[in-house]
């Protein structure tokens, strides 16, 4: 008898992302006249670059050509972009990453799913709360945490993320392994100083544990003293893996490309307390169960790099700044506390009444979709998180429904 893996049982019913699109469906096919305004879910609008569009026909046109055609490429990535990589988003903020410590990937969200594989069934797991839902379901997946109650699951670790700690969590108060952080933090926007980080790296150091640190929104930082990595920290190369993605800078939601740097002197121990590299291990992963990101899609990431390209996704990124400015701006006229909005695309707004009744309001009353903090954990329970991934005149239109809809 062919038996499942019952850890799956254990995860809620479905994907918060999965019933936030229930629930418009059902209100689409109530209403099919009115118009929707979508600021919940991460994605962009906003086309691709041109240098990038650009790169992409040119390699397109190489596919077609027996001389210059590609087939299997490195599942690794081709050096080209790991090169570009390294040079332009660690070594230029003295970051010493080296190429071959870049792995291309097809997702920051698969990487931060998957990394768990390569570690014991009984690590000890921390996460912030509120949090991106991957983190935690893809642990309870892997056996590491008990029943669902109230609100948690029994074995985790989570670390509180409120407006009285500005949303940044303590360090813990029991012995964790395994330390998943994102900053700019999705869904808070908040971010962490040098400082901050230093406490988490000294941590891992002290504890032997490993940091996972998800920095998928880094290009929106603008102010320079800020991290944009955590390798930035001194120490962090032997404590932190750090994964990245080309989806909201350079619009790549729908073209899929990410990357992940296992830099060679990231540690962790087997059984018998011997220090073991995890950077073959997350290579020997790599090559046994992805083939790769194609070929016109890494050449279309390289040109991100290039003068051109960095003006343009700089062009993206401040639209959409200017888009959570707004936001924020109409939300605090309303008197709504709130975070995020500096240095994220993100708007995290305490909404003074259940989360998922919020989000039933907007959708009925105005016609906006956001995303309930509930779904993102306990902490999460009367917030709401807005995203600036619009058009600038659809946030217009989306911010006078809501002031109308709760005046």
């Amino acid at each position: 008898m062919l038996k499942i893996n019952e850890h799956y049982l254990k995860l809620q019913a479905s994907y918060l992302f999965s019933d936030i699109a229930k629930r418009v469906t059902a209100f689409q096919e109530a209403n099919p006249n009115k118009d929707i305004i979508r600021l919940g879910i991460g994605d962009v609008t906003h086309g691709l670059p041109k240098a990038c569009i650009a790169a992409f026909h040119r390699a397109v046109d190489e596919m077609a050509e027996d001389s210059s055609f590609r087939g299997y490429g490195p599942e690794q990535g081709y050096a080209f972009l790991r090169e570009a990589i390294a040079k332009h988003d660690f070594q230029a903020r003295g970051a010493d990453i080296s190429p071959d410590e870049v792995f291309i990937s097809d997702g920051a969200k698969c990487d931060t799913g998957n990394i768990q594989e390569l570690f014991s069934r009984d690590a000890r797991i921390a996460i912030p709360d509120p949090v991106y839902p991957v983190y935690l379901d893809t642990n309870v997946m892997a056996g590491r945490t008990g029943t669902f109650s109230d609100g948690r699951y029994q074995g985790m670790v989570y670390l509180d993320s409120t407006h009285e700690n500005n949303y940044v969590p303590d360090l813990p108060t029991e012995p964790v392994d395994l330390i998943y952080l994102c900053f700019p933090n999705n869904p808070t926007g908040s971010t962490a100083s040098k400082e901050e980080l230093k406490k988490w790296v000294d941590y891992a150091k002290e504890n032997k544990a490993l940091i996972l640190f998800d920095a998928a929104y880094e290009a929106f930082i603008r102010d320079d003293s800020l991290p944009r990595s955590i390798f930035e920290i001194e120490g962090a190369k032997e404590v932190a893996i750090e994964f990245r993605s080309f989806s909201k800078n350079a619009g790549f939601t729908g073209t899929r490309c990410a990357y992940t740097v296992v830099p060679k002197e990231c540690r962790a121990f087997d059984s018998a307390g011997n220090t073991q590299a995890i950077h073959p291990l997350w290579n020997r992963r790599h090559c046994t169960k992805f083939n790769g990101v194609s070929y016109p899609v890494q050449r279309a990431a390289e040109a991100v790099y290039s003068d051109e390209g960095q003006a343009q996704i700089n062009e993206l990124v401040n639209s959409y700044l200017e888009n959570a400015d707004l936001i924020a701006k109409a939300i605090g006229e309303l008197g709504f506390a709130y975070a995020g909005a500096a240095n994220s695309p993100y708007v995290w707004i305490q909404g003074q009444r259940d989360s998922w009744d919020f989000f039933d309001m907007l959708l009925n009353e105005a016609g906006v979709v956001c995303t309930p903090g509930e779904g993102f954990g306990k902490c999460g329970q009367g917030y709401i998180r807005l995203s600036a991934f619009n058009s600038r005149e659809n946030v217009i239109t989306a911010m006078e429904r809501i002031q109308k809809a709760l005046a």
